[in-house]
């Protein structure tokens, strides 16, 4: 009852004139790079992150959970359209969507990805309200040993979540735990790993890396492999008829409820969910050789599956600091740019502001909803913007972003530099989002293991020892093992239906 009314409450802050502007911002923009082939999620928030440092904390976050949630939708588009997958999770909706496009369907593939995003979201919004405040409750009773068992999860599971080698990515992990370190230290505040320069004493800024290493790579990326405009497949009629409908209702149902449960679980990617969900599909049809041939079950499941897991995957992130995906974790990053300290405390400390953005995303939800089916034409035309004309534009925003945060031509330097980076690790296959994770959560990390070590007298037994802390590293253990047997199915999907590796 205390959180519906801490939600209503949300709901009153949100329905302001300006904060609506916020959140249909958000969830534009997000749809709108969504939408353009190569740029997914992750990247999406990493190129629009410098807009938000503008605004206070509170619509900063409900502008990036908009353009997180619009980015997911607008993936489909090219999925449907133009048989490519903005990220990984979309490859299941290309085996449906694109012969449905092909057929002349592609406006109801469109219309019913909408409706099953809409409804799956909708469904992980009600979890998170019900769940995330009971766990992050659960949570007030961790200590420092406790914390450090927890992010040290969060690194176990998405290392093995990355689609590359272990190895590759438990070193970019630690070059990551590496670069943040630089600057002053936590406890003893002596200068580390400035080597005489001055700019180095504040550390690097987040914000100039991870423009860096997505929006700037991507900009290299491009660059490289020469992108072109590429034609899609034309729309007829964007609105599903009653029969697409009918056969749509149980997969988005079905699709919703497992994307949103398994989505809890850290370790339990979209992509993952969204592949269940599609083979889930398949088995119980009474016709399973329509499926690859254009089966609109095929693209009602696993958009409302991958979706669910989006919602989903805020409850772990706010209650317990844990982000469950790449594009979590580069939002984890934004809300400790932003001062703000992800996990119970965020509930108790900030409550007014949580329950704010988690009424802006009902309302970012709908707003999705409403100007999607009617602009469905409008997404499709900018799948057709050149590479040439969006190249620039990317890189001009990305080099003001990275100025306006400090004002410094340093952090420029460093986010061109981190670019340059980002370009020879997606090139060699070495894993970016480790690094990342380790960059922000090194500091928390190296706090609570200093902290546990001074409350044990230095007995490193005290992860064991303590109950709570012990029967995480358990859950850990079984977490990792279920990660690792859906994460390897996930990968043979992917590889069978595609013929190539995805990173995900």
């Amino acid at each position: 009852m205390e959180s519906i009314l801490y939600l209503l409450h949300g709901f009153s802050e949100v329905l302001t004139p300006f904060n609506l502007l916020i959140v249909l911002l958000g969830s534009l923009l997000g749809t709108v790079v969504g939408v353009l082939p190569g740029l997914g999620p992750t990247s999406a928030i990493a190129i629009l992150l410098p807009m938000t440092t503008i605004l206070d904390p509170t619509q900063g976050i409900m502008m990036m959970a908009g353009i997180y949630y619009g980015s997911m939708y607008g993936g489909s588009t090219t999925a449907i359209l133009m048989n490519i997958p903005g990220e990984s999770s979309s490859v299941p909706t290309t085996l449906d969507g694109y012969p449905l496009a092909k057929m002349g369907k592609g406006g109801a593939a469109l219309g019913v990805a909408a409706i099953g995003s809409f409804l799956a979201g909708s469904i992980g919004l009600i979890g998170l309200v019900l769940f995330a405040p009971i766990l992050a409750d659960q949570a007030l009773k961790f200590g420092p040993p406790e914390y450090f068992t927890l992010m040290l999860i969060a690194l176990l599971i998405l290392f093995n979540m990355t689609g590359f080698s272990l190895a590759k990515s438990i070193i970019m992990g630690l070059f990551g735990f590496l670069i943040s370190l630089v600057g002053i230290g936590i406890s003893s505040g002596v200068p580390r790993f400035h080597f005489g320069f001055d700019a180095l004493l504040g550390g690097f800024e987040m914000i100039s890396i991870i423009i860096g290493l997505f929006a700037i790579t991507e900009v290299l990326k491009g660059l490289e492999e020469n992108r072109v405009r590429i034609k899609h497949e034309k729309i007829k009629n964007v609105y599903p008829n009653k029969d697409d409908m009918k056969k749509s209702m149980f997969p988005i149902l079905r699709g919703s409820l497992l994307g949103f449960f398994l989505g809890i679980l850290p370790g339990v990617s979209a992509t993952i969910t969204s592949f269940l969900s599609y083979d889930v599909e398949k088995k119980i049809s009474k016709h399973p050789e329509k499926f690859g041939k254009g089966a609109i079950e095929g693209v009602a499941g696993p958009e409302s599956a991958n979706n669910a897991t989006s919602s989903g995957g805020f409850i772990p992130l706010l209650a317990l600091g844990i982000p469950a995906s790449p594009p979590l974790a580069i939002l984890l990053a934004a809300l400790m740019i932003y001062g703000l300290t992800p996990g119970p405390v965020l509930f108790e400390q900030n409550s007014q502001m949580v329950w704010t953005v988690i009424a802006s995303m009902f309302i970012g939800n709908i707003i999705l909803l409403i100007l999607n089916l009617p602009l469905i034409g409008l997404w499709a035309k900018l799948t057709e913007v050149p590479f040439g004309i969006l190249g620039p534009i990317i890189l001009m925003v990305s080099i003001l972003g990275a100025y306006s945060v400090r004002n410094s031509m340093f952090d420029v330097v460093v986010a061109i530099i981190f670019g340059i980076l980002g370009y020879f690790f997606h090139k060699y296959q070495w894993p970016i989002i480790p690094f990342v994770l380790c960059l922000v959560l090194g500091p928390k990390m190296e706090s609570s293991f200093i902290q546990s070590l001074e409350i044990s007298s230095g007995n490193w037994l005290i992860f064991f020892e303590r109950p709570i802390s012990l029967t995480l590293l358990l859950l850990a253990a079984v977490l990792i093992i279920v990660s690792i047997f859906l994460t390897k199915r996930t990968k043979k999907r992917i590889k069978q239906e595609t013929g190539e590796h995805m990173e995900f």
